[in-house]
Protein backbone atom coordinates (compact mmCIF):
# COMPACT_ATOMS: atom_id res chain seq x y z
CA UNK A 1 0.00 0.00 0.00
CA UNK A 2 2.73 2.25 0.69
CA UNK A 3 4.67 1.90 -2.29
CA UNK A 4 1.58 2.02 -4.12
CA UNK A 5 1.28 5.60 -2.54
CA UNK A 6 4.35 6.38 -3.25
CA UNK A 7 3.97 6.23 -7.14
CA UNK A 8 1.12 7.82 -6.81
CA UNK A 9 2.58 10.94 -5.05
CA UNK A 10 5.45 10.63 -7.75
CA UNK A 11 3.25 10.77 -11.03
CA UNK A 12 1.67 13.44 -9.30
CA UNK A 13 4.46 15.38 -8.64
CA UNK A 14 5.96 14.75 -11.73
CA UNK A 15 2.67 16.11 -13.43
CA UNK A 16 2.68 19.29 -11.66
CA UNK A 17 6.24 20.34 -12.39
CA UNK A 18 5.55 19.26 -16.02
CA UNK A 19 2.37 21.67 -15.67
CA UNK A 20 5.00 24.03 -14.31
CA UNK A 21 7.53 24.07 -16.72
CA UNK A 22 4.74 24.51 -19.16
CA UNK A 23 3.40 27.48 -18.25
CA UNK A 24 6.46 28.84 -17.29
CA UNK A 25 7.53 28.29 -21.01
CA UNK A 26 4.05 29.60 -21.78
CA UNK A 27 4.46 32.68 -20.74
CA UNK A 28 8.44 33.44 -20.89
CA UNK A 29 8.70 31.93 -24.82
CA UNK A 30 5.35 31.57 -26.13
CA UNK A 31 6.49 31.83 -29.77
CA UNK A 32 8.32 28.71 -29.38
CA UNK A 33 5.38 27.19 -27.95
CA UNK A 34 3.19 28.24 -31.02
CA UNK A 35 5.88 27.37 -33.00
CA UNK A 36 6.07 23.71 -31.48
CA UNK A 37 2.33 23.46 -31.51
CA UNK A 38 2.19 23.94 -35.67
CA UNK A 39 5.04 21.60 -36.42
CA UNK A 40 3.02 19.39 -34.90
CA UNK A 41 -0.02 20.28 -36.71
CA UNK A 42 2.15 19.63 -39.49
CA UNK A 43 2.66 16.22 -38.92
CA UNK A 44 -0.42 15.22 -37.99
CA UNK A 45 -1.93 16.23 -41.02
CA UNK A 46 -0.05 13.80 -42.95
CA UNK A 47 3.78 15.61 -43.46
CA UNK A 48 7.05 13.59 -42.47
CA UNK A 49 9.94 15.68 -41.33
CA UNK A 50 13.02 15.24 -43.25
CA UNK A 51 16.49 16.76 -43.39
CA UNK A 52 17.86 17.40 -46.40
CA UNK A 53 21.79 18.26 -46.79
CA UNK A 54 22.70 21.16 -49.02
CA UNK A 55 25.68 23.52 -49.88
CA UNK A 56 24.52 25.48 -46.69
CA UNK A 57 24.18 22.92 -44.39
CA UNK A 58 21.14 20.92 -43.07
CA UNK A 59 18.36 22.22 -43.76
CA UNK A 60 14.53 20.74 -41.99
CA UNK A 61 11.47 20.19 -44.64
CA UNK A 62 7.82 18.49 -44.28
CA UNK A 63 6.80 16.67 -46.76
CA UNK A 64 3.73 14.67 -47.81
CA UNK A 65 0.63 14.38 -50.20
CA UNK A 66 0.47 13.31 -53.18
CA UNK A 67 -0.35 14.90 -56.90
CA UNK A 68 1.35 18.29 -58.53
CA UNK A 69 3.94 19.93 -56.22
CA UNK A 70 3.13 22.99 -54.06
CA UNK A 71 5.91 24.53 -52.35
CA UNK A 72 5.31 26.48 -49.04
CA UNK A 73 7.56 29.26 -48.42
CA UNK A 74 7.07 31.27 -45.07
CA UNK A 75 8.50 34.98 -44.31
CA UNK A 76 11.35 36.16 -42.68
CA UNK A 77 11.73 35.26 -38.96
CA UNK A 78 8.92 32.41 -39.21
CA UNK A 79 9.48 28.61 -40.24
CA UNK A 80 7.29 25.62 -41.74
CA UNK A 81 4.77 25.87 -38.77
CA UNK A 82 3.27 28.99 -40.15
CA UNK A 83 1.26 27.00 -42.78
CA UNK A 84 -0.39 24.30 -40.45
CA UNK A 85 -3.77 26.05 -40.77
CA UNK A 86 -3.94 25.41 -44.71
CA UNK A 87 -1.77 22.25 -44.99
CA UNK A 88 -4.73 19.87 -44.06
CA UNK A 89 -7.10 21.11 -47.16
CA UNK A 90 -3.72 21.32 -49.45
CA UNK A 91 -1.94 18.04 -48.74
CA UNK A 92 -5.68 16.32 -50.04
CA UNK A 93 -4.92 17.78 -53.97
CA UNK A 94 -1.16 17.70 -53.59
CA UNK A 95 2.44 16.98 -52.47
CA UNK A 96 3.35 19.57 -50.76
CA UNK A 97 6.70 20.55 -49.54
CA UNK A 98 7.61 22.80 -46.81
CA UNK A 99 10.61 23.89 -45.60
CA UNK A 100 12.27 25.68 -42.88
CA UNK A 101 14.39 28.24 -44.81
CA UNK A 102 18.05 28.66 -43.90
CA UNK A 103 18.37 29.77 -40.64
CA UNK A 104 15.08 29.46 -39.88
CA UNK A 105 13.31 27.06 -37.30
CA UNK A 106 15.66 24.03 -37.66
CA UNK A 107 17.38 24.56 -41.03
CA UNK A 108 21.22 25.20 -41.03
CA UNK A 109 22.89 27.69 -40.14
CA UNK A 110 22.06 28.01 -36.64
CA UNK A 111 23.92 31.36 -36.01
CA UNK A 112 25.67 34.05 -37.49
CA UNK A 113 24.22 36.50 -40.41
CA UNK A 114 22.01 35.37 -43.10
CA UNK A 115 22.37 36.15 -46.31
CA UNK A 116 19.95 35.80 -49.11
CA UNK A 117 22.19 34.02 -51.19
CA UNK A 118 22.09 31.18 -48.81
CA UNK A 119 18.12 31.56 -48.72
CA UNK A 120 18.02 30.66 -52.46
CA UNK A 121 20.91 28.50 -51.99
CA UNK A 122 19.00 26.43 -49.33
CA UNK A 123 15.39 26.67 -50.93
CA UNK A 124 17.51 25.45 -54.75
CA UNK A 125 18.93 22.76 -53.24
CA UNK A 126 16.10 21.26 -51.25
CA UNK A 127 13.75 21.04 -54.56
CA UNK A 128 16.88 19.46 -56.48
CA UNK A 129 16.63 16.93 -53.67
CA UNK A 130 12.87 16.34 -53.16
CA UNK A 131 10.96 17.79 -56.73
CA UNK A 132 14.12 16.84 -59.54
CA UNK A 133 13.07 17.48 -62.67
CA UNK A 134 9.60 18.83 -61.74
CA UNK A 135 7.51 21.81 -62.19
CA UNK A 136 6.23 23.13 -59.26
CA UNK A 137 3.98 25.43 -58.06
CA UNK A 138 5.83 27.89 -55.64
CA UNK A 139 3.57 29.62 -52.64
CA UNK A 140 5.51 32.15 -50.59
CA UNK A 141 4.70 34.96 -47.80
CA UNK A 142 6.87 38.07 -47.30
CA UNK A 143 10.67 36.65 -47.88
CA UNK A 144 9.39 33.51 -48.73
CA UNK A 145 7.29 35.29 -52.00
CA UNK A 146 10.74 37.13 -52.25
CA UNK A 147 12.71 33.55 -52.98
CA UNK A 148 9.84 32.39 -55.02
CA UNK A 149 10.41 35.24 -57.52
CA UNK A 150 13.93 34.71 -57.38
CA UNK A 151 13.82 31.13 -58.24
CA UNK A 152 11.14 31.92 -60.90
CA UNK A 153 13.42 34.49 -62.60
CA UNK A 154 16.24 31.54 -62.59
CA UNK A 155 14.62 28.99 -63.12
CA UNK A 156 12.18 29.17 -65.03
CA UNK A 157 11.36 25.98 -66.72
CA UNK A 158 10.93 24.45 -62.66
CA UNK A 159 7.68 26.82 -62.18
CA UNK A 160 4.78 26.21 -63.67
CA UNK A 161 3.48 29.15 -61.18
CA UNK A 162 4.71 31.50 -58.50
CA UNK A 163 1.94 32.72 -55.80
CA UNK A 164 3.42 35.58 -53.64
CA UNK A 165 1.30 36.67 -50.48
CA UNK A 166 2.31 39.95 -49.59
CA UNK A 167 5.82 39.68 -50.67
CA UNK A 168 7.87 40.25 -53.97
CA UNK A 169 11.09 41.19 -55.64
CA UNK A 170 11.04 44.67 -55.95
CA UNK A 171 12.13 47.51 -53.99
CA UNK A 172 9.91 48.77 -50.87
CA UNK A 173 9.44 52.07 -49.94
CA UNK A 174 8.10 51.57 -46.33
CA UNK A 175 10.52 53.95 -44.13
CA UNK A 176 7.92 53.64 -41.32
CA UNK A 177 8.32 49.64 -41.00
CA UNK A 178 9.12 48.52 -36.67
CA UNK A 179 10.97 45.30 -38.45
CA UNK A 180 13.14 45.15 -35.20
CA UNK A 181 11.37 46.12 -32.12
CA UNK A 182 13.35 47.26 -29.04
CA UNK A 183 10.74 48.12 -26.58
CA UNK A 184 7.12 46.51 -26.01
CA UNK A 185 5.98 49.46 -27.23
CA UNK A 186 7.70 49.02 -30.62
CA UNK A 187 6.41 45.79 -30.98
CA UNK A 188 2.85 46.83 -30.26
CA UNK A 189 3.76 49.19 -33.46
CA UNK A 190 4.85 46.00 -35.42
CA UNK A 191 2.40 43.87 -34.78
CA UNK A 192 -0.13 47.20 -35.45
CA UNK A 193 1.33 47.21 -38.97
CA UNK A 194 0.99 43.24 -39.91
CA UNK A 195 -2.58 42.61 -38.95
CA UNK A 196 -5.96 43.96 -39.40
CA UNK A 197 -7.12 46.36 -36.35
CA UNK A 198 -10.23 43.93 -35.88
CA UNK A 199 -8.00 41.13 -35.23
CA UNK A 200 -7.53 39.09 -32.02
CA UNK A 201 -5.58 41.53 -29.03
CA UNK A 202 -1.89 40.30 -28.80
CA UNK A 203 -0.98 40.04 -25.07
CA UNK A 204 2.04 42.00 -23.84
CA UNK A 205 3.79 38.69 -22.99
CA UNK A 206 3.94 37.80 -26.53
CA UNK A 207 5.02 41.76 -27.40
CA UNK A 208 7.73 40.74 -25.14
CA UNK A 209 9.34 37.21 -26.83
CA UNK A 210 8.92 39.25 -30.00
CA UNK A 211 11.56 41.97 -29.14
CA UNK A 212 13.27 38.55 -27.51
CA UNK A 213 13.37 37.46 -31.05
CA UNK A 214 14.16 40.49 -32.96
CA UNK A 215 17.50 40.90 -30.54
CA UNK A 216 18.07 37.17 -31.11
CA UNK A 217 16.08 35.34 -33.83
CA UNK A 218 16.34 34.98 -37.84
CA UNK A 219 15.34 38.40 -38.70
CA UNK A 220 18.35 39.98 -36.71
CA UNK A 221 20.44 37.67 -38.35
CA UNK A 222 18.96 38.41 -41.75
CA UNK A 223 19.15 41.92 -40.76
CA UNK A 224 22.47 42.09 -40.60
CA UNK A 225 22.59 41.68 -44.13
CA UNK A 226 20.49 43.92 -45.64
CA UNK A 227 23.45 46.07 -47.42
CA UNK A 228 24.37 42.76 -49.57
CA UNK A 229 20.25 42.53 -50.55
CA UNK A 230 20.48 45.11 -53.21
CA UNK A 231 21.73 42.59 -55.80
CA UNK A 232 18.88 40.24 -55.05
CA UNK A 233 16.00 43.01 -55.86
CA UNK A 234 14.59 42.56 -59.83
CA UNK A 235 14.66 45.60 -61.63
CA UNK A 236 11.51 46.48 -64.41
CA UNK A 237 13.22 45.02 -67.36
CA UNK A 238 13.88 41.82 -65.14
CA UNK A 239 10.13 41.75 -64.33
CA UNK A 240 8.72 42.06 -67.73
CA UNK A 241 11.17 39.47 -68.54
CA UNK A 242 9.90 36.99 -66.41
CA UNK A 243 8.71 33.78 -68.23
CA UNK A 244 6.63 32.34 -65.16
CA UNK A 245 2.99 33.25 -64.85
CA UNK A 246 2.37 34.96 -61.61
CA UNK A 247 -0.45 35.02 -58.87
CA UNK A 248 -0.48 37.74 -55.99
CA UNK A 249 -2.44 37.45 -52.89
CA UNK A 250 -2.81 40.45 -51.02
CA UNK A 251 -4.29 41.34 -47.34
CA UNK A 252 -5.89 44.80 -47.76
CA UNK A 253 -4.86 45.75 -44.02
CA UNK A 254 -1.08 44.85 -44.40
CA UNK A 255 0.90 48.11 -43.70
CA UNK A 256 4.54 46.36 -43.35
CA UNK A 257 4.46 45.61 -47.13
CA UNK A 258 0.84 47.96 -48.69
CA UNK A 259 -1.29 47.32 -51.65
CA UNK A 260 0.61 49.66 -53.71
CA UNK A 261 3.43 47.66 -53.92
CA UNK A 262 1.43 44.45 -55.21
CA UNK A 263 0.18 46.94 -57.56
CA UNK A 264 3.76 48.38 -58.55
CA UNK A 265 4.61 44.57 -59.01
CA UNK A 266 1.67 43.51 -60.90
CA UNK A 267 2.08 46.52 -63.86
CA UNK A 268 5.58 45.28 -64.39
CA UNK A 269 4.84 41.69 -64.78
CA UNK A 270 3.73 40.37 -68.01
CA UNK A 271 1.68 37.50 -66.76
CA UNK A 272 0.37 38.14 -63.44
CA UNK A 273 -3.38 38.51 -60.98
CA UNK A 274 -3.63 40.50 -57.78
CA UNK A 275 -6.16 38.71 -55.30
CA UNK A 276 -7.14 40.95 -52.43
CA UNK A 277 -8.33 39.51 -48.66
CA UNK A 278 -10.19 42.26 -46.56
CA UNK A 279 -9.87 42.33 -43.12
CA UNK A 280 -6.24 40.30 -43.00
CA UNK A 281 -2.71 41.35 -42.89
CA UNK A 282 0.45 40.61 -43.73
CA UNK A 283 0.45 36.92 -42.70
CA UNK A 284 -2.93 35.74 -43.97
CA UNK A 285 -1.92 31.86 -43.42
CA UNK A 286 -1.99 32.73 -40.17
CA UNK A 287 -4.11 35.45 -39.36
CA UNK A 288 -6.92 34.60 -41.58
CA UNK A 289 -6.57 31.28 -43.12
CA UNK A 290 -9.83 30.38 -44.52
CA UNK A 291 -9.83 33.22 -46.85
CA UNK A 292 -6.37 32.96 -47.73
CA UNK A 293 -7.37 29.42 -48.71
CA UNK A 294 -10.29 30.80 -51.17
CA UNK A 295 -7.81 33.16 -52.49
CA UNK A 296 -4.69 30.65 -53.37
CA UNK A 297 -7.58 28.15 -54.56
CA UNK A 298 -8.88 30.88 -57.05
CA UNK A 299 -4.67 32.00 -58.21
CA UNK A 300 -4.52 28.14 -58.61
CA UNK A 301 -7.29 28.15 -60.87
CA UNK A 302 -6.45 31.75 -62.96
CA UNK A 303 -3.01 30.80 -63.69
CA UNK A 304 -1.27 29.30 -65.63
Amino acid sequence: MKARTVLVLAVAGAVVIAAFVGAWLFFKRPLEVWNWMNRRALVRAGLTQKSVATPVGAQTVFVGGSGPVLVLLHGAGDQAGTWAKVAPHLIKEHTLIVPDLPGHGDSAPRSGPIEISAVLAGVEAVLDALAPRQRVVLVGNSLGAWMAMLFAHAHPERVALAVCIDGGAIKGHNVHARVLPKTRAEARESVNQTRDPASAYVPNFVLDDIVRQAREGPLARLAATVATMEAYVLDDTQLRELRVPVQLIWGASDRLVPLDYAERMKAQLPQAGLFTIEGCGHVPQVECPDKLLAALRQALKAGP
